[in-house]
């Protein structure tokens, strides 16, 4: 499904993290809808390194990419020399995906140079490519601040999100200083959907919950998750606001959820209706210290400059993603 009334053939576009669950969905969506756009997938993949948490340092996965019959280039955003390799390119749009993106990392060193520093190299290859920039970003930078969270009343509580943050105020900046150029935004909230399992800990409640149930197990939840609400968004949905965001006439920085939070009982009810069980809920202790109860995305300014409008309610999202959900559990990858 075509979501702009841009041609994106025979555009050149590189998509940073391209191996990971957002960025692959991202080159396939290019690759079937528009066949003689160039696509340059970038990202370090894997290695088996983790963190002291215990979480991978990446989530790139060539599996995510099988069936991808664009350009791979296997490089990291914090070495300067991986970076040239994309000199041999001149890119109409840049999509950038790649991130720490792990939530409970405390190395605030390497989550800034990550996620920070590379922001300054990608936004001067956009400079010079005359490339249309449109980054990730994301809900963590609004913290615990009270729903709706709304571009501009920010208050990250964890390194992640003040890095987003960070980005957020470096684009803002640089969009002023470079007005010809298009630079946007997109805070994301709690995505879903096919491509994430290679996350595996960091993967989404859906499909953790999904597997559990799928196991003969009942799900198991914090108590009191009816009273814990996020706002649920799926991929596809993500992948319209991206390629919304080409169109865009204005940079800035724009929520992309759906507006409608939803409760963890929820996901968990909706999966037992979609897979057929009553295995009751396994409620445990929340271990979680300043946990964040309740998001919800303003996504009035999304709706307003991009067009974006989520087409995919929390039933619909698990219902289509339930055939993935047990290929996965069946396949064990």
């Amino acid at each position: 499904m075509a979501y702009s009334n841009i041609d994106f053939d025979n555009k050149t576009i590189l998509i940073t993290g391209g191996a990971g669950f957002i960025g692959s969905n991202l080159a396939f969506y290019f690759q079937e809808n528009y066949k003689n756009s160039q696509v340059v997938v970038f990202d370090c993949f894997r290695s088996g390194s983790t963190f002291p948490n215990g979480n991978l340092k990446s989530f790139g996965h060539y599996k995510n990419l099988i069936g991808f019959t664009g350009n791979v280039i296997c490089g990291d955003i914090n070495n300067k020399d991986d970076l040239d390799l994309l000199d041999a390119y001149t890119f109409d749009y840049i999509f950038h995906q790649a991130a720490i993106s792990d939530t409970r990392v405390d190395n605030q060193k390497i989550i800034m140079q990550t996620n920070v520093n590379s922001f300054y190299d990608l936004l001067e290859k956009a400079k010079v490519d005359n490339s249309v920039m449109v980054y990730a970003s994301s809900a963590a930078t609004y913290g615990n601040l009270p729903s709706p969270q709304t571009v501009g009343n920010e208050d990250p509580e964890n390194p992640y999100g003040y890095s987003k943050y960070m980005m957020d105020q470096i684009a803002t900046r640089y969009s002023n200083e470079n007005p010809e150029m298009a630079i946007l935004g997109l805070k994301y909230f709690n995505v879903y959907g096919p491509r994430e399992y290679f996350k595996a800990k960091t993967s989404s409640m859906v499909i953790q919950l999904g597997h559990q149930i799928m196991d003969g197990n009942a799900p198991k939840l914090f108590e009191n998750s009816h009273e814990i609400f996020r706002d649920f968004i799926h991929v596809e949905d993500v992948i319209q606001a991206n390629v919304k965001a080409c169109s865009s006439i204005n940079s800035g920085v724009f929520n992309v959820g759906t507006g409608k939070p939803r409760s963890f009982q929820e996901i968990a009810d909706i999966l037992q209706t979609e897979l057929g069980t009553n295995l009751g809920t396994d409620y445990i202790p929340n271990p979680h210290i300043g946990y964040q109860t309740h998001t919800q995305a303003n996504i009035n300014s999304t709706q307003d400059n991009l067009g974006f409008t989520p087409n995919l309610s929390l039933e619909d999202g698990i219902k289509a993603y339930i055939p993935e959900i047990m290929r996965l559990h069946k396949n064990k990858y």
